[in-house]
């Protein structure tokens, strides 16, 4: 008897039984891709959540950190670079340092590769008598800050004085009734007044700001500088100071360098705290999304061994019933010349057929409908995305192995089958 007319038969004969087995292999090819695409649907969802959370937290801390910068800004200069013979406890008593060094440090410090500090201002400060007025007061010779050389130009901190300006502090202005663009003597020579600070509570309120070559005319120091200020910018480590000793005292030797502590520990208390902050939100949305995704990966592993084995253990169940329905007819077609192999063969084919069918209409009917569940159960992921087409290849290859797999015992029996013992009785 012609196989494949057998296999069409025993099909048709029974397509109650071919149904329900096709059924069975449909319903566990939804849940496996189900279940897949819920899993990587998740997890696409998530990686985009996180990653948007990255982005989102990266621009949040650069704004942080730039609100953070510009308010810290107004704490003013926190590093000094002196004249290495300077004694700092006469910096400390009268607020200067009496020992100067060439301007040209401040250039040479500029174009070299420091990373530790930016805003460079070279000054040169004294305290002396304004003859004209009778006070005494601070000299400041400043000029514009010195760029640096291998960075962007960053807003000073300091405007510089312009030649022929003076800027006077509030004690000064005030208690002399001086008023901005009033012109004013100054060891015998003129000047405009050009700005007056608001009151600070410190020296800066007797203090003359002058521009650097003025200044360095009239105290006969042409040339030379008592100090170096900057701003410290590497503000993520333990040791600071030393970092920035370290790098600056490689190219200036003939320098010292001190910091003022508590505006350098509120700027780098306060950009770590940004940073770290923004570091533990992002860790732990990664780790939720870890959890999550390991208790789905459970729960995966746990579902789709079950629902596998209730499909087998189905499709073996139907086989076993179409066996015993079936004891009578196999006896014939035993006894009229049948082997055993063509009939394991066909009740094998009958499974494979079913499991493919099934396999397929499963796989079709998941992608019909998946368009109308994607956003509610899937994240609006598509169907692509998802699950891919090799994956669909081999799960439609593996469904009439399973198949055929849980119909061999039943079918074994079948072709086993003495048709003297099936026919004694019939």
């Amino acid at each position: 008897m012609n196989l494949r007319r057998l296999v069409m038969r025993e099909i048709f004969h029974r397509k109650t039984n071919f149904f329900l087995a096709l059924l069975g292999a449909a319903l566990a090819i939804v849940c496996v891709l189900a279940t897949l695409a819920a899993m990587r649907s998740f997890e696409l969802n998530s990686d985009a959540l996180i990653a948007k959370m990255e982005a989102d937290t990266q621009k949040e801390m650069k704004q942080l950190e730039d609100d953070i910068r510009k308010t810290m800004k107004g704490l003013g200069f926190n590093i000094y670079i002196f004249p290495k013979d300077q004694d700092m406890s006469e910096v400390y008593d009268q607020g200067y340092a009496s020992k100067t060094m060439p301007e040209e440090y401040a250039t040479i410090l500029a174009n070299s590769k420091i990373v530790t500090v930016n805003h460079l201002l070279p000054s040169l400060t004294q305290k002396l008598e304004w003859p004209e007025k009778k006070r005494n007061v601070i000299l400041i010779g400043v000029r514009g800050e010195v760029p640096l050389a291998h960075r962007d130009p960053k807003s000073p901190l300091i405007d510089p004085v312009k030649k022929g300006e003076l800027v006077l502090g509030y004690e000064l202005h005030r208690s002399l009734g001086l008023k901005l663009g009033d012109e004013l003597m100054f060891k015998g020579k003129s000047f405009k007044l050009s700005k007056a600070y608001q009151e600070r509570g410190s020296k800066d309120d007797i203090t003359i700001w002058m521009n650097l070559t003025e200044c360095q005319e009239l105290l006969g120091k042409k040339g030379l500088i008592n100090a170096i200020q900057a701003l410290e910018c590497n503000c993520a480590t333990l040791d600071r100071l030393g970092e920035i000793r370290a790098e600056l005292m490689q190219i200036l030797p003939n320098t010292q360098i001190t910091e003022t502590g508590s505006t350098a520990l509120a700027r780098a208390e306060s950009r770590t705290k940004a940073k770290a902050t923004a570091q533990k939100q992002i860790a732990t949305a990664k780790q939720h999304r870890k959890q999550a995704s390991a208790e789905r990966e459970r729960f995966a592993g746990v579902l789709l061994p079950i629902v596998l084995l209730f499909a087998m253990a189905w499709i073996a169940m139907l086989a076993f019933m179409n066996v015993r329905e079936r004891v009578t007819e196999i006896g014939v077609l035993r006894a009229i010349g049948v082997s055993s192999k063509i009939i394991l063969t066909a009740f094998l084919s009958r499974a494979v057929v079913a499991g493919l069918l099934g396999a397929s209409l499963g796989a079709v009917f998941f992608a019909v409908i998946y368009p109308l569940l994607k956003e509610r159960f899937f994240h609006g992921i598509t169907l692509g995305e998802v699950i891919s087409v090799s994956e669909c290849a081999w799960l439609l290859l593996a469904a009439p192995f399973l198949a055929a797999v849980s119909a061999w015992l039943p079918s074994l029996m079948a072709a086993q089958k003495d048709p003297a013992d099936v026919l004694r009785y019939d």
